[in-house]
């Protein structure tokens, strides 16, 4: 077995850009995203008025992502009721983010990041994919994150709505 080549070509690939490492108290960083409901939406607008889920999805249209987004659906009133804005954000296209709303009757908004920059700026990004990797975010009302789940946990919304609810009972 010859993994010397291999082990060379490895060590002469350039390191890829280092992800920002975002934590519960951390100022989230803004965006401004097309929407599928109605326009562009800015993070930023909702300071001062609600907390906000910014769940980040790997792909429309993909088993996992799907079962994530009608999971938010299902529980889009006790999101509401914590005083939460729901957004849903992949990098496919509007397009695309548009036609899977539909399909799914869902009436939270999705966020269409295609080239990929807000996933970046939150640390999200599978550089070599251009795709999000699965995480929840919950940003409240001073632009602060929260909480936040990665990984396979993050398709049961269930720790960000006791996020929501918990953060909203303590006078946010």
């Amino acid at each position: 077995m010859h993994v010397w080549p291999l082990l060379f070509l490895l060590l002469q690939a350039p390191l890829p850009p280092q992800r920002p490492n975002l934590n519960a108290g951390d100022m989230a960083p803004d965006l401004t995203l097309p929407s599928t409901a109605t326009g562009d939406v800015k993070l930023s607008d909702f300071r001062g008025k609600k907390s906000v889920v910014l769940a980040f999805v790997i792909k429309a249209f993909t088993g996992s992502s799907t079962q994530e987004v009608q999971a938010y659906q299902a529980g889009i009133q006790k999101f509401e009721e914590s005083g939460c804005q729901v957004f849903g954000i992949a990098t496919d296209d509007l397009d695309t983010l548009k036609r899977w709303a539909a399909e799914l009757k869902l009436t939270f908004p999705l966020l269409s990041d295609s080239d990929g920059k807000a996933a970046q700026a939150y640390g999200v990004l599978m550089e070599t994919h251009k795709l999000a990797f699965r995480t929840t975010f919950l940003i409240d009302r001073d632009g602060r994150i929260q909480y936040l789940e990665r990984g396979g946990a993050a398709i049961d919304p269930a720790g960000a709505l006791t996020a929501c609810a918990q953060h909203s009972a303590g006078g946010h």
